[in-house]
C-alpha cells in the first residue's frame, strides 16, 4: 500500500520508497524525498518561487526512460498552483508553480530534475536572470570551463554585472546574474554577444555556436537559455545521472583552485555540510538590490 504522508496540511501519496533510483550509489527514492524534504528545501524553494517550471522525469531512475513535460502532468492536485505562460503553440498554455514544501515534495514524488525559467510567472519573457550554460565537449572537462568563467565573470564585471556560479550537475559549469527587468529577447542578444567575445578571446578553448563537430576539446557557450520559452537546471536540483549528483552552488575560491573534476563534483550527502558552512551560496540572486541593469538599458 502506498503510504499517506501529510505535508504541511497537504496529503501526499509518496510511492516505491525502496526503489533504487541511483544504482552507482544504491540511492533510494525514500531518500532522494528526504534530500528534498531536510537538506534541499529551505535554500532551493526561493529559487523556484513565481518560476513556472519543466520536469525531466525519470521515474525508474537515469538509466531509464527519460522525458521533458511543461505542463502540468495528469492528476496534477488542485492545491498545486499553475501559471499561464507563453507559447505560440499553445496560447492556453500553464505551467507547474512550485512554491511551498508540499508542492516540492508531490514534484520530487515523480522523480524529476526541475528546470525554470529567466523570469517570474507575473512579468512572462521580462528576465530577472542571465544565464550562461558552460558545457564542454571531451576531452575538455569542467576545468576548461573554470577558465571560460573566469574570463566571462571579468568580463561582466567591466560591464558592472554581478556573477555567481554552479555547477551544472552534469559535466560543466553555470553562471547566473541577476538583472533588472529586462526582455528576454535583450538578454539573449546580450548574452550572445559575450558568447561570441569569449570566442575571440579564447580561439582554443571556446565556441558560441551548437554545431557538435566544433565542439570537440572546448567549451560551448550557451546563451540560448536566456529565451524566453527556454529553462535551466534549477539551483540544489538532483540530475538524472548515475549518481545523486546536484546542481550545487559553488565560490569562485572553488571554482579558481579546482585542480580536478572531482573537486566540482557534489552529491546529495554533501550538501548538508555545504549548506552548513556557506548557507545559499545563490542568494544574492533573490536580493532585487543586487539587480543591474544591461549595458545600454
Amino acid at each position: 500500500m502506498t503510504p499517506i504522508t501529510e505535508v504541511e496540511g497537504r496529503r501526499l501519496a509518496l510511492s516505491n520508497l525502496d526503489k533504487v533510483l541511483y544504482p552507482a550509489t544504491g540511492t533510494t527514492k525514500g531518500e532522494v524525498l528526504h534530500y528534498y524534504a531536510a537538506t534541499a528545501a529551505d535554500a532551493m524553494l526561493p529559487h523556484l518561487r513565481g518560476r513556472p517550471l519543466s520536469f525531466l522525469r525519470y521515474p525508474d531512475g537515469p538509466e531509464g526512460l527519460r522525458f521533458f513535460t511543461k505542463n502540468p502532468p495528469p492528476g496534477t492536485p488542485d492545491w498545486v498552483r499553475t501559471a499561464p505562460v507563453p507559447r505560440h503553440d499553445e496560447p492556453e498554455a500553464r505551467q507547474v508553480l512550485v512554491e511551498d514544501l508540499p508542492s516540492l515534495m508531490w514534484a520530487a514524488n515523480m522523480v524529476v530534475e526541475f528546470h525554470t525559467h529567466q523570469w517570474r510567472q507575473d512579468s512572462p519573457a521580462i528576465a530577472d536572470l542571465m544565464v550562461f550554460d558552460l558545457d564542454p565537449g571531451p576531452p575538455a572537462s569542467i576545468l576548461e570551463c573554470r577558465t571560460v568563467a573566469l574570463w566571462l565573470r571579468e568580463r561582466l564585471a567591466t560591464d558592472g554585472l554581478s556573477s555567481y556560479g554552479k555547477t551544472s550537475g552534469s559535466k560543466g559549469l553555470h553562471l547566473l546574474v541577476p538583472l533588472e527587468p529586462t526582455p528576454s529577447e535583450e538578454v539573449t542578444a546580450y548574452a550572445k554577444g559575450l558568447a561570441v567575445e569569449a570566442q575571440r578571446a579564447l580561439p582554443e578553448l571556446a565556441v558560441y555556436r551548437m554545431t557538435r563537430a566544433l565542439r570537440p576539446g572546448k567549451v560551448f557557450v550557451d546563451f540560448s537559455q536566456n529565451a524566453a520559452a527556454k529553462t535551466t537546471a534549477a539551483p540544489y536540483t538532483l540530475r538524472a545521472r548515475s549518481s545523486p549528483t546536484v546542481s550545487a552552488p559553488v565560490t569562485w575560491d572553488e571554482i579558481e583552485a579546482c585542480g580536478d573534476p572531482a573537486e566540482l563534483v557534489f552529491l546529495a550527502g554533501d550538501m548538508p555540510a555545504r549548506l552548513d558552512r556557506y548557507g545559499d551560496l545563490f542568494g544574492p540572486l533573490n536580493d532585487p538590490g543586487q539587480a543591474r541593469p544591461l549595458p545600454g538599458d
